[in-house]
């Protein structure tokens, strides 16, 4: 006895020739039907064939994510981009009396970070953690520069923004165009 599938349908236990109880009609027939139109129904119904086929979407759906990943990586905001950035830094450390990190070049990074956000996602999502979904985090609003720890408590993890007391600022609340462009490639 053999199981087999028609596609749409249930599965159908037939013997070889014809079904009990109906006379062997033309789609009955052996070869009547279109070669894989029937197919066994471990083939169709196997839960390995379902896992081939879920496997490979996900792999897909990875590698897409991989490939954004590395786009977004090796995109560069624009000049504007991180000039507007520049002066939102300039300006939030004037007003919250905070400097810059000693190491100019934390200060270049963040700010090309935040810049790029801005540019790929529409705010500027703080680039110094990991997200599973930028995009739901930039609605969630928590780590859109500046961020609520930042606008609560004074405490910028990127080192953006320092106290007068953190051992790592200067006493420089500025920085240029000329020196993030300078900095920002190392």
């Amino acid at each position: 006895m053999q199981v087999f599938v028609t596609p749409g349908a249930q599965p159908v236990a037939r013997r070889a020739g014809a079904a009990p109880g109906r006379p062997k009609s033309g789609t009955d027939a052996p070869g009547s039907q279109a070669p894989g139109r029937r197919i066994p129904a471990i083939l169709a119904l196997g839960i390995a064939g379902f896992s081939l086929v879920r496997s490979s979407r996900r792999t897909r759906t990875q590698s897409r994510a991989a490939e954004k990943d590395a786009e977004e990586k090796s995109m560069e905001p624009s000049t504007k981009s991180i000039e507007t950035m520049m002066k939102f830094s300039n300006q939030y450390a004037k007003v919250t009396k905070t400097k810059y990190c000693t190491d100019k070049s934390v200060p270049a990074v963040v700010i090309v970070g935040l810049a790029l956000h801005k540019e790929t996602l529409g705010a500027p999502l703080c680039p110094c953690r990991h997200y599973e979904d930028k995009e739901q985090e930039v609605k969630n609003g928590y780590w859109n520069c500046p961020c609520v720890p930042m606008r609560e408590r004074h405490e910028c993890h990127c080192m953006l923004f320092l106290k007068d007391n953190s051992p790592f600022a200067s006493e420089c609340a500025q920085i240029d165009l000329e020196e993030i462009m300078k900095l920002k490639d190392g």
